[in-house]
């Protein structure tokens, strides 16, 4: 009887503070959620500055690793749906992603929407760091970025804005009259030395293309060019980047010193630069298939041995020669000054390539 008394007496006991203890747990539970509520609001940021444009709420990274949406100037009142729903068609493919064209129905717009492989992206953070810093950069002559989604496997999709006028490739390829023309081509030239000169000097930490040629640089109505894929290799995982490297390489355009795109650098831009002044004087492609057999199959070695051989009037584009040959001979002299600074900008010693500064420079005297 006793024992029975005392165990009676210590559940009277626990029952009276039962609800007591509930309630400290109860308490313990919301504050610390709270607390994570707290902090996950807290780590929101809001981006905009001079160069960004208008304040856009932004999720932080542990929010982005399952899906989310940054948003930069331009792109205020976009949504995820807007993204996911718009109807698309490929314009281009890599091993590392897809292009598409792409309509924002809401909006009634066309832009470009590049996916990024999960498998060929770098870690989310990583991407969501690059990605801010290059949504914040804005130059006439450079195609912004304004919006990067994140799905929930981790695919990547990044915005940018369509031009009509398609690539610079297409324009030197399509035989159109306007490819042809000396005004045409100094002013494309000048502008993607601007472009190329903002990445390198206008901004607090200088961006390296990394992928500069006439397939990434983009055309308005009126032949402005705009510089697209800009930092687009510090998004990708270590392999990819070697691809994106090995395709630049096929295709004529990378520097003889690149041998990781890691090491990319402003005088492997400026080699680039030069090469697609030389396309744009000779209207051939960097790797001229007459020569795949022979020791000069890269364009700057058969450009520079034509001229040792006294065969200058096989370099240019004839009809660029052409308006050299008529009565404005300042004609004639800015086609041969335009070849000596792509002679220049593809040295084979980064040290003597000029930089941007310089380029333009040049090319202002011609205009």
């Amino acid at each position: 009887m006793e024992r029975s008394r005392k165990i009676k007496l210590l559940l009277g006991f626990l029952c009276s503070f039962l609800p007591l203890l509930v309630f400290l747990v109860l308490c313990h539970y919301f504050r610390k959620r709270l607390r994570w509520r707290g902090r996950r609001r807290s780590e929101s940021l809001e981006v905009g500055d001079e160069r960004g444009g208008a304040g856009v709420e932004v999720e932080e990274e542990e929010e982005l690793e399952a899906e989310g949406l940054v948003k930069f100037a331009g792109a205020e009142s976009l949504t995820v749906h807007d993204i996911l729903e718009a109807p698309g068609e490929v314009v281009g493919k890599s091993n590392y992603g897809t292009l598409y064209r792409a309509r924002i129905e809401r909006r009634g717009s066309v832009v470009l929407l590049r996916f990024l492989r999960p498998s060929s992206a770098g870690r989310t953070g990583e991407v969501l760091l690059v990605a801010r810093a290059l949504g914040a950069v804005r130059h006439p002559n450079l195609v912004p970025l304004r919006a990067m989604y994140v799905g929930p496997r981790g695919e990547k999709l990044f915005l940018q804005p369509f031009y009509a006028a398609g690539s610079l490739k297409q324009f030197l390829r399509a035989g159109v009259a306007e490819a042809h023309r000396w005004d045409i081509i100094l002013k494309l030239s000048l502008g993607i030395a601007k472009g190329l000169d903002h990445l390198h000097t206008g901004l607090e930490k200088p961006i390296v293309h990394g992928n500069l040629k006439t397939n990434n640089i983009l055309l308005d109505a009126d032949y402005q060019p705009h510089l697209a894929d800009f930092g687009l290799h510090l998004m990708l995982n270590p392999a990819a980047a070697q691809e994106m490297l090995q395709a630049s390489a096929a295709q004529g355009y990378k520097a003889p010193e690149l041998v990781k795109l890691k090491d990319a650098s402003k005088e492997t831009d400026v080699y680039s630069l030069g090469i697609i002044l030389f396309e744009m004087l000779t209207q051939k492609d960097p790797i001229n298939i007459n020569f795949v057999q022979s020791k000069d199959f890269h364009l700057p070695i058969s450009l520079r041995n034509s001229v040792l051989d006294h065969k200058i009037s096989d370099v240019f584009d004839s009809g660029l020669l052409n308006q050299s040959l008529d009565k404005n001979s300042s004609k004639a002299h800015g086609l041969l000054m335009l070849f000596q600074l792509a002679i220049a900008c593809c040295s084979p010693s980064p040290a003597s390539r000029p930089d941007t500064k310089h380029v333009i420079s040049r090319l202002e005297v011609l205009a």
